[in-house]
């Protein structure tokens, strides 16, 4: 079977699958780790998805995706935050020490402008999050989704921002889908591991021609990320945890999801053999 004890999947990646359909296979295959999305939460609330989780070996190692801090309105951004701290709550619930961010964006007002209410809002939910045991991770997004989805793009961006909150519970998680183009990228990985907040790493591709911005994204091996290379990069700044599969594609989603695994699988084993 080979090691796959580095390996974690999000549960995105299978999105046909129901959360105990995704925990089995996963299991089944040997695979280490899972990170959960909310939708896949959704049906069942926290507390009975925990059950259902602890009957598995699979370490959780993240859960996807809290964020969307911006708005123009405060009471918005108040409903914003509320949303945050049930994420948190539900992290802790479901035993997932991390919760990822998409930071969000509002394409009525400056890119700074959100970046400010970004960092307010990360703030204060400081409090909420340490005690819950939760640590939050600032992933930046491809320029692409720099409208609404994020006003965080480049890994020097979340960086300055984790630094500038100082607190050790904001880290960041690295993407490769977002940031393989970043001529700074290796420079900015390697900031990362000098000031310790690396928190995730997350595969896959870059399909060329990519005909959905958004649900195209390609298998590892299958496009043109260098990803071994930025995987080198991150094992230099000192990270050895998870390397987490994350694949949105409603051509992978339209397979038979066995199928599918297996195929993750074998190029998970060809780029870490």
């Amino acid at each position: 079977m080979g090691d796959l004890s580095r390996l974690c999947i999000h549960t995105i990646t299978n999105k046909p699958w129901s959360l105990p359909e995704a925990l089995q296979a996963y299991s089944d295959q040997g695979i280490g780790g899972v990170s959960i999305w909310q939708n896949a939460v959704e049906p069942y609330g926290a507390k009975e998805a925990s059950r259902i989780i602890a009957d598995f070996p699979l370490k959780v190692v993240s859960y996807v995706r809290g964020g969307f801090f911006p708005a123009l309105d405060q009471t918005a951004r108040r409903q914003a935050l509320d949303q945050n701290r049930k994420l948190i709550d539900e992290a802790a619930e479901i035993n997932a020490p991390l919760l990822v961010l998409v930071c969000g964006a509002e394409p009525n007002q400056s890119l700074l402008k959100s970046r400010e209410q970004i960092r307010e809002g990360i703030e204060i939910l400081l409090d909420h999050a340490q005690a819950a045991g939760v640590n939050l991770s600032i992933e930046p997004l491809h320029p692409m989704y720099a409208d609404t989805r994020s006003a965080i793009n480049t890994l020097g961006q979340a960086n300055d921002m984790a630094e500038a909150i100082g607190s050790p519970a904001v880290g960041v998680a690295v993407d490769v889908y977002h940031l393989w183009w970043d001529p700074d990228l290796e420079a900015e990985i390697l900031r990362c591991g000098k000031n310790g907040n690396l928190d995730a790493f997350h595969i896959c591709d870059w399909k060329s021609p990519t005909v959905d911005m958004l649900n195209d994204r390609g298998l590892m091996g299958e496009g043109c990320i260098p990803v071994k290379t930025i995987s080198q990069w991150v094992e230099a700044a000192g990270f050895h945890g998870f390397i987490e599969v994350e694949i949105f594609s409603n051509h992978y989603w339209s397979m038979d999801q066995h199928r599918f695994l297996e195929m993750i699988i074998d190029a998970y084993k060809k780029l870490y053999h």
